[in-house]
């Protein structure tokens, strides 16, 4: 029978190298991987694709992503190109001169590094926009800036308690100073206006074209639920994957309510059921145990340090008991869910370890494929840990760089000996631990190739004479490629992807070059030509 589709002409690369120059798909299947020998499946109607020495590989799969959140952040205020306060502000204003008929200014992608301490003011916002409501999530999605309206619509006064998962930043003399971490921000964020079922999917499409123009065929949404204002985006993608417009193979990771116990798992088991449909399926559940290290809410084993470098009583924020954990991993665990960890600091790490070696000892070994993301900071006894628990280390490369954030809001407050424990890709890969690869998109890019270049380098794209975070950490080219590939698949359980293999579903990505035969310090400028699920091509760039 002869092939739909021949690419030839390029190296592929396979488990065994870069050995193979053909690839052969038929329906949505890969029947030949080889080199000239394949060329006999081509028959009259095939389409011949000619690599002219380009790479061609799996596609790449986002372990932990936002698209919708991402989709609808773009079609608002949007703040990611922001660097400085006046930037920022500048691009506030011109949004809410544009949309007059807008009764919030809602957004976000703000960057903490364009403001004294990471924390913008109120009055700041009230400048640009005085007379409606603002209220604009930060880059990490852990904090959001809002205005004196909003603060006044919201009942917030000097006098509102900080919520027990959540803090009101204050000003020297006590009021409210315009930023609200973590929990807080439900105080505002509950009444800014919801989207709408047509804006969710919409955003959805949105951001899927945009992800396929980087080569992403499958991914991990991390949050499948409603959370501190955000939309639940399940509607959305069952929508999508009733009419056939979701091309991607998306999992979707269920909310775990923080605000609640194990009652709400028979729930979970309902929702799994009830949001699964075509390439939609949500079999994990999303369990945030702590923030994030630049507000101090990222769970530490030892106190954050002050600006002096005195130890404070600051150890950060477990938003599940830590007792209480190992029970509900246990019992997820034993109904098939998978268990995605949101874990930035060394405690979180080790109360995440800590649950599944649990849930390991209790009901033997599984198929549920654990895994952590982020990973800041993990204490050098835990990372042995993951290998020989199955956990997965559920990498965002483009964190583990030099920049602003790290330099000013990061390492001053974790002291010498755990700045240098921050994100151990090389040590995990070393210990025998699996890597899977994200983005954490709208927190970051979600191109896999400048994640890519920052596991291999440690220094960000574009970075110059940046020193090298962390130079022991770095990882290969092959290694970093098969995290964003084949780890993803393994974390996603789509075993009939990230390879490029005979009788692997084809979802295939074609780059504008071989990066393997450039210097490390170019992976950035590679680009995606063309990208491919189960065969059909879904994003080709256009010719120059």
């Amino acid at each position: 029978m002869h092939a739909d589709l021949l690419l030839t002409g390029g190296p592929v690369l396979t488990p065994e190298g870069r050995t193979a120059t053909a690839v052969a798909v038929t329906g949505d299947r890969i029947t030949a991987v080889g080199r000239q020998e394949v060329h006999e499946l081509a028959g009259p109607r095939t389409e011949v694709v000619d690599l002219a020495g380009r790479l061609l590989l799996p596609g790449f799969q986002d372990a932990h992503v936002h698209p919708v959140p991402a989709g609808l952040e773009l079609a608002q205020c949007d703040l990611t190109g922001a660097r400085t306060a006046d930037e920022t502000l500048a691009a506030v204003r011109a949004y809410a001169d544009a949309h007059p008929e807008r009764e919030w200014i809602t957004g976000g992608g703000w960057s903490m590094e364009a403001f004294a301490g990471g924390t913008p003011t109120r009055e700041l916002l009230d400048a640009v926009v005085p007379d409606r409501p603002v209220y604009l999530p930060n880059r990490d999605h852990h904090g959001a800036w809002v205005n004196s309206r909003a603060l006044a619509l919201a009942g917030i006064t000097r006098d509102t308690p900080d919520p027990a998962d959540g803090r009101i930043d204050r000003d020297g003399s006590g009021e409210p100073s315009g930023t609200l971490q973590e929990g807080a921000m439900r105080l505002v964020g509950r009444l800014t206006p919801p989207a709408t079922r047509a804006d969710r999917v919409a955003a959805l499409l949105h951001a899927q074209r945009h992800l396929h123009a980087l080569g992403i065929t499958a991914w991990q949404d991390a949050l499948v639920g409603e959370f501190l204002g955000m939309d639940d985006p399940s509607e959305a993608y069952l929508a999508a994957a009733r009419d056939g417009s979701l091309t991607a193979r998306v999992v979707g990771a269920l909310w775990w309510d923080r605000e609640r116990g194990a009652e709400q798992i028979p729930e979970l088991v309902e929702r799994r059921a009830a949001s699964s449909h075509g390439r939609f399926r949500a079999g994990s559940v999303k369990l945030m145990l702590d923030g994030v290290a630049e507000t101090g809410t990222a769970a530490l084993l030892e106190p954050y340090l002050d600006q002096c470098g005195c130890a404070t009583a600051n150890r950060g924020t477990s938003f599940l008991d830590p007792e209480q954990l190992p029970k509900y991993v246990t019992e997820l665990d034993a109904l098939g869910f998978q268990c995605h960890f949101h874990a930035l600091g060394d405690r979180a790490v080790r109360d995440a370890l800590d649950a599944i070696e649990a849930a390991r000892d209790a009901n033997g070994p599984s198929d549920t494929r654990p895994h952590l993301a982020h990973l800041q900071v993990v204490q050098p006894a835990d990372v042995p840990r993951f290998a020989r628990l199955g956990a997965v280390a559920n990498i965002q490369p483009l964190w583990a760089a030099h920049e602003p954030q790290m330099d000013e809001l990061t390492i001053p407050f974790l002291g010498p000996e755990r700045a240098a424990w921050q994100y151990p890709f090389g040590a995990l890969l070393r210990s025998g631990a699996r890597l899977a690869a994200g983005s954490d998109w709208p927190v970051s890019s979600p191109d896999p190739l400048h994640g890519i270049h920052v596991a291999v380098n440690r220094v960000a794209p574009g970075g110059g004479d940046t020193p090298v975070f962390l130079p022991g950490e770095r990882i290969g080219l092959a290694e970093a490629f098969a995290a964003y590939t084949a780890g993803s698949a393994y974390v996603n359980h789509l075993d009939d992807t990230g390879v490029v293999r005979a009788g692997a579903l084809a979802d295939l990505v074609v780059l504008d070059r071989d990066p393997f035969d450039g210097p490390a310090e170019a992976i950035s400028d590679t680009r995606v030509a063309q990208t491919y699920v189960g065969g059909a091509r879904v994003y080709a760039a256009q010719e120059a």
